[in-house]
């Protein structure tokens, strides 16, 4: 590995500076270690909680946006926080609001029917319960396997499929795999057939599920380099250097790149979201995340239709990032930023190197040649990166936000990793999968995400727009066919808003200004560019479907509402499928000149190959948000004309 002279740093987030009620420069800071420290402790010290009370998540409550709009540097911030809290002998969540200035708990839900997520911290114990199960272990045994120390259990949420034993509890249920030896890659040995289910609170096993013995298969496929006999030899160095050094700032967690500026935010749920983005000073969105994502398998085998995951509302894909590593995960000049999470035990956990920013080549972005003079002019494009890369099980995804030098905002998603595994008898795959080793299945399945974006173009005050291109009518005022165009239908209300693709019209969404126009005398807007929208498979009316109704459009569009956060509902884990954006839409509020909160559904389509095994090259999937007349013309024309000294002419390979 070539690794080029780095550029990193790690802020102090523990400075306490006089006037603040905690070690923070901003109101929107994430919450400092000291200050989840210090929720912890006011909990503790509550007469109607203490320390039989578990934390499920610990956030920053953000304040109002009329707070945040007139905070200025060195003004007092005053920060409250939210805790969600579960109990091991009681059901339900309970939803604080945590006051650190006054440090006491201002306000306490209690809801009875929640189910907390799923924490990291749990799955060791789901999997040693598991192994230990005499029902699993005789079940171990019928199939040849008797040293239950390399059995692996992976805990997937369980659903909502109304069976008896399992209402009203807090589980998980589990698929399981055999390795051979240290380090193996144990998702080559899946173990079919057998499935079992694991009462969370009380770390018991309700059920051991033996469907069928279907043979392990016992091949290796590794792709750790030990394991790799015959590696190929390696490039030769393509270092990225910035002998200059780079061409942003990073001034705590406010980010500022050529006329870009916006804050960078992280929260255990959602993970990475970035806040207050601008463009020369111009507002373009308040506040940008991925809030939810559903793997749903396409297949009604025995335990594996249950597998219809909500990664981010069920788990938290913040808690599972990945401490990045420099040189591999993220190339060049970098800058990170840590994160501090709450463990369910009232600890704080860091990681560090959870974010990475840097900035890269983006390849041409203008260039034209005057044939009549031999005069030619081209700018080179940059992106400004923010990124985090979150482990769930045996997938990767990679969440990576662009800012462009054209004025576009985009995510992309990159997931790899191992795909699941499953054992089928060797040739027969059936038709809900394709084998990908010899007695290795994979289900065709799909990634379906969903990002909120609470748009603010030019000010708070937009309306959204929908493009749809049509042909002419043959005949007098289209003699040759050739004619079509661009139709505008402005959305009136939120249920009217409720909008899926449609590739015969090139259908396409603005969000425009009410408040401010371009030189021609157009509402300045951004254009949301659906580039990977995704057809769900799953019935509405079954039991993951009502949990999925977000999945039904690509675009939704909301009236802001503080509380109205996540697509498929507040609390994911066991859920009945209410409380998401398709509830928010019936209240059908006006969308004209208001404050907007587009949603956005996405994903991937994963008809699973060979080449994805035994590990899959990333896959990517996401949207761009494109300037709509938010200029007046190319915001890239003042590029300064530059050339690249340190390209050369290639040598031939000696």
């Amino acid at each position: 590995m070539n690794v080029t002279t780095p550029c990193h740093h790690h802020p102090d987030a523990g400075c306490t500076k006089k006037g603040r009620t905690s070690a923070t420069a901003h109101p929107l800071d994430p919450l400092s270690r000291e200050e989840l420290l210090s929720v912890f402790q006011i909990v503790r010290e509550d007469s109607d909680f203490g320390y039989d009370y578990y934390f499920e998540t610990v956030e920053l409550c953000e304040p109002s946006k009329g707070v945040v709009r007139s905070f200025r540097q060195g003004d007092p911030i005053h920060r409250e926080a939210r805790a969600n809290l579960f109990r091991k002998d009681r059901g339900g969540v309970w939803r604080l609001i945590v006051c650190l200035e006054k440090r006491k708990i201002v306000k306490s839900v209690y809801f009875a029917s929640a189910k907390p997520m799923i924490q990291l911290e749990q799955f060791v114990a789901i999997e040693d319960a598991v192994r230990e199960a005499p029902e699993f272990i005789a079940a171990c045994k019928r199939r040849g396997i008797v040293d239950m120390s390399n059995v692996c259990i992976d805990p997937w949420s369980a659903g909502n499929f109304g069976v008896p034993d399992e209402e009203d509890r807090y589980i998980a249920h589990v698929f399981a795999w055999l390795r051979l030896r240290e380090n193996e890659n144990f998702y080559a040995h899946p173990i079919g057939g057998l499935n079992a289910v694991v009462d969370i609170k009380t770390n018991k096993v309700l059920r051991v599920d033996d469907h069928e013995i279907i043979p392990v298969p016992m091949q290796e496929f590794n792709y750790e380099a030990q394991f790799i006999e015959k590696p190929r030899d390696p490039y030769k160095p393509l270092n990225v250097v910035q002998p200059d050094g780079v061409s942003f700032r990073l001034d705590g967690h406010q980010l500022t790149w050529d006329k870009w500026e916006f804050r960078v935010g992280f929260n255990s749920r959602e993970g990475l979201t970035l806040h207050d983005i601008r463009y020369d000073g111009r507002p373009i969105i308040y506040r940008a995340s991925l809030v939810e994502m559903v793997v749903p398998y396409g297949t009604p085998d025995r335990g594996h239709y249950r597998k219809n995951v909500f990664d981010i509302g069920e788990y938290g894909i913040g808690k599972l990032a990945n401490s990045l590593k420099l040189g591999c995960d993220c190339l060049g000049a970098i800058q990170y930023l840590d994160a501090h999470l709450a463990t369910m035990n009232g600890d704080v956990v860091t990681i560090e190197n959870a974010i990475c920013v840097h900035e890269e080549d983006a390849g041409l972005l203008w260039k034209h040649w005057d044939f009549r003079t031999d005069r030619v002019e081209s700018r080179r494009a940059r992106k400004f990166v923010v990124s985090c890369i979150c482990t769930v099980a045996n997938y990767e995804y990679g969440i990576f936000w662009y800012l462009h030098t054209d004025g576009s905002i985009e995510l992309e998603l990159k997931a790899t990793g191992i795909i699941n595994t499953t054992a089928c008898h060797p040739g027969k795959p059936g038709r809900y999968g394709k084998e990908v080793a010899p007695g290795v299945l994979g289900h065709i399945h799909q990634h379906i995400f969903c990002a909120r974006l609470d748009m603010s173009v030019d000010g708070d005050r937009n309306s959204v727009v929908e493009l749809n291109t049509y042909a002419a009518a043959e005949g007098a005022d289209n003699p040759y066919g050739n004619a079509f165009y661009e139709e505008e239908t402005t959305l009136q209300s939120e249920l009217q808003a409720c909008r899926r693709v449609n590739q015969e019209t090139h259908r396409a969404w603005k969000i425009i200004s009410s408040d401010r126009t371009n030189h021609v005398g157009e509402p300045t807007a951004y254009k949301l560019e659906v580039t990977h929208p995704v057809t769900p498979y799953v019935a509405a009316h079954s039991p993951s479907g009502r949990r999925s109704t977000f999945t039904s459009n690509h675009v939704w569009v909301t009236s802001y509402h503080p509380e109205e956060r996540y697509p498929a509902g507040e609390y994911m884990n066991h859920s009945d499928g209410s409380g998401g954006v398709a509830d928010f839409v019936k209240q059908d509020r006006p969308l004209v000149d208001q404050d907007l909160v587009l949603w956005h559904t996405f994903g991937v389509h994963h008809q699973v190959r060979p080449e994805d095994f035994p590990v899959q090259p990333c896959i990517f999937t996401g949207f761009k948000l494109m300037p709509s007349g938010f200029f007046d013309q190319n915001p890239g024309i003042d590029l300064a004309r530059e050339t690249n000294e340190a390209s050369c002419h290639a040598q031939a390979d000696r």
